[in-house]
């Protein structure tokens, strides 16, 4: 499911994220396909938000270096949404033949999405019956606003790319990270610099999805104001040190702990909700992110909710030469959405 889709059998995933820029190319086809390139660049956020052509110029600059740098020959690309940017939800519908679905469905998609119709983009997929109404299918609904693309795929093809899907990040990182064909509900929890994404799966479609308004820098600012140190000492503490209770007295954890328990309340009503509606629980959960490299948030989350955790792995459904595997494990938790869109069936 994507918001912009052609075919294409040669082609590469593009990650353009506020922090850094990352791209993931594979060969082959089925469910495991053969890692051929991957490569990321720091980027300043500021550049990536910016609206200023001189900004966009700087981006673009940044992209086309690194895909020199990769040695990317394909100009066929895939490229993340920032959840953002995105409205995903999941929908109880009327039962209908296939033809009627698809015109029920623009007709009313006004009630669902929050934007004007005539001013987005929107895609939707069965994903199975509604857990609510027999007589109902459950189905899954994206929207994104059409200036956002068309600007983004202008930019982009300004430089020779031709864009053959945008997707949702949080759909990328559900096909990266969770078990393939697993029916056991399984939760992704994405700490990026500004949001964190959390995705609740189940039967390969996702079921939840939501973007919650805190970050690493909001966790960073916490530490920096709390232990009254500038924001690169915070940084190296938070990552450092986390949520361990027992490392420099408890004091990190004491710093960021008030900010870590808004985001898992947060947490919380999202897995009630789905609890309510499926009637089961969430079996595990995949942490990625900055919420895999920062030390205890995995057992935090394990404790917090007595669920299994589980670090991420990007390359999970990836086949690569073992001897690059310490190499590629290092970075895994920042390639996630890159290799989500690379794996995409076209």
């Amino acid at each position: 499911m994507s918001i912009l889709s052609g075919l294409s059998s040669n082609f590469f995933g593009l990650d353009i994220g506020t922090t850094a820029i990352r791209l993931v190319q594979l060969t082959g086809s089925g469910s495991t396909k053969t890692l051929t390139k991957y490569a990321y660049v720091p980027v300043d956020s500021k550049v990536v938000v910016s609206d200023s052509k001189a900004d966009q110029q700087k981006m673009l600059k940044v992209i086309g270096d690194l895909l020199t740098q990769a040695q990317i020959t394909t100009r066929d690309v895939a490229v993340g949404v920032p959840s953002t940017r995105v409205f995903t939800t999941v929908i109880d519908f009327d039962r209908l033949p296939a033809n009627e679905l698809a015109k029920a469905l623009k007709y009313q998609a006004d009630s669902f999405i929050p934007t004007p119709i005539d001013q987005s983009k929107i895609e939707w997929a069965v994903i199975g019956d509604s857990p609510k109404d027999r007589t109902k299918i459950e189905i899954l609904l994206s929207s994104v606003d059409n200036e956002y693309i068309e600007k983004r795929l202008d930019l982009l093809e300004s430089i020779g790319l031709n864009v053959i899907a945008f997707e949702p990040d949080n759909l990328a990182l559900t096909r990266a990270l969770t078990v393939a064909d697993a029916t056991v509900p399984q939760m992704i929890l994405d700490i990026g610099n500004k949001n964190t994404d959390l995705v609740i799966s189940m039967n390969n479609a996702p079921r939840l999805t939501r973007s919650m308004p805190t970050g690493t820098e909001a966790i960073i600012r916490a530490a920096a104001q709390n232990l009254n140190v500038d924001d690169k000492q915070a940084e190296q503490f938070v990552f450092k040190f986390g949520m361990s209770k027992d490392k420099l007295e408890g004091r990190v954890y004491e710093a960021i702990s008030g900010t870590i328990d808004l985001l898992a309340s947060d947490i919380e009503k999202s897995i009630q909700f789905f609890q309510t509606r499926y009637g089961t629980n969430v079996a595990r959960v995949i942490v990625t992110g900055g919420a895999s490299s920062m030390p205890e948030f995995p057992v935090y989350v394990a404790n917090k909710f007595g669920i299994e955790v589980e670090i991420g792995n990007a390359w999970r459904n990836i086949s690569f030469s073992p001897d690059r595997q310490n190499e590629l494990l290092s970075v895994s938790n920042h390639f996630g959405v890159a290799a989500g869109l690379a794996e995409r069936n076209g």
